[in-house]
């Protein structure tokens, strides 16, 4: 089975919103997400986060820390992913999509009674991003190095 690696970057603004972007194609359901993409050849997690945010979204931003790696299977794609979760902060730019994969439709900051009905590409999140948004000191609980 495959493997595909990836990075998530979770951003919380002075309002408490979180940076989201909405994804798909005109012939799908289109669904929200925090910035996620894959790892290139060469690349680190960080790296990789880093590009992804600039790329669907514009932003330029620095890793605050690292929270976690989130493990699974698609049973029904036949693949296994590994995504590595970092709490960033924007540094600069401004929201403008870039997204060579042309994927990303929108990009907005979303407080948690949006992201409580929003429909997500990764529902299971849902839960864990809402207690960020209540708590964002516990982003910065595990510094990056």
């Amino acid at each position: 089975m495959e493997t595909w690696y990836g990075a998530a970057g979770i951003c919380i603004n002075e309002s408490s919103q979180l940076l989201m972007v909405l994804e798909g194609e005109t012939a799908e359901t289109q669904k929200w997400s925090i910035p996620t993409g894959g790892l290139e050849k060469g690349e680190t997690f960080e790296q990789c986060m880093l590009r992804e945010i600039e790329e669907e979204t514009g932003y330029t931003a620095a890793i605050r820390a690292k929270i976690k790696i989130k493990k699974g299977v698609y049973e029904h794609l036949n693949i296994a992913y590994e995504v590595h979760y970092f709490a960033i902060e924007i540094t600069g730019g401004k929201a403008k999509i870039q997204d060579p994969d042309e994927f990303i439709l929108d990009i907005a900051w979303k407080p948690a009674g949006e992201l409580r009905v929003l429909p997500l590409s990764y529902p299971e999140d849902r839960e864990e991003l809402l207690a960020f948004l209540a708590a964002p000191e516990t982003l910065a609980e595990t510094p990056s190095t």
